[in-house]
This record gives structure tokens, sequence and C-alpha cells, in this order.
């Protein structure tokens, strides 16, 4: 995890379920994360690691949900419109 997630806010992030549940070295992790950035792959760890704890003990449910750990990320990328040239940009206006 030192490798993938170089910085120490980045680790603090995805080891955050297992200090608020206090169980730090109680389990073996092996995580696949795809897409995003490093920082949405953080997120995106940290959040499966909240709830596989909670499929190990549904009592810890109460806690997570207080942290924020259970809620993923709503942003998307917003779609193309027909007749822009993209989500939001206009094609250039010609008076003449």
């Amino acid at each position: 995890m030192e490798d993938y997630f170089a910085t120490p806010s980045l680790q603090f992030t995805v080891l955050k379920a297992f200090e608020v549940t206090k169980t730090s070295n109680s389990f073996d992790v092996l995580v696949t994360a795809k897409g995003g950035g490093i920082a949405g792959q953080a997120g995106a760890v940290r959040l499966a690691i909240s709830r596989a704890l909670l499929t190990q003990d549904v009592a810890m449910r109460p806690t997570l949900k207080e942290e924020g750990l259970l809620t993923r990320d709503p942003r998307m990328k917003e779609r193309k419109k027909s007749g822009q040239p993209g989500a939001r940009k206009r094609f250039q206006f010609s008076k003449r």
C-alpha cells in the first residue's frame, strides 16, 4: 500500500475505516481499483473496506455511518449534448 498510495493523507484515507472501528491489524486486504485518479481510487478502496467490514459485523454500521464512510461520491462526468462540441462548451458564434 505504501508504494501505490505514496502520500500519508492517501494512506490515512484508505485505513480510516479500520481506525474508526478499531480493527487495524485484524484483516488482510487485497483490493483492485480501476479508473479515476489516485485520490478517487483511495476513496473507492475506503468504501470497499467499509462495506466489507459490515459483512463481518453489522454492529459497526452506526460507527461507520457517523463518520460518512458508507457514502459513495455521487459526482460523475456530465454527458455530451447534441449540437455542442462537449458537455458545456458551445460552438463559436458567428455574427455574419
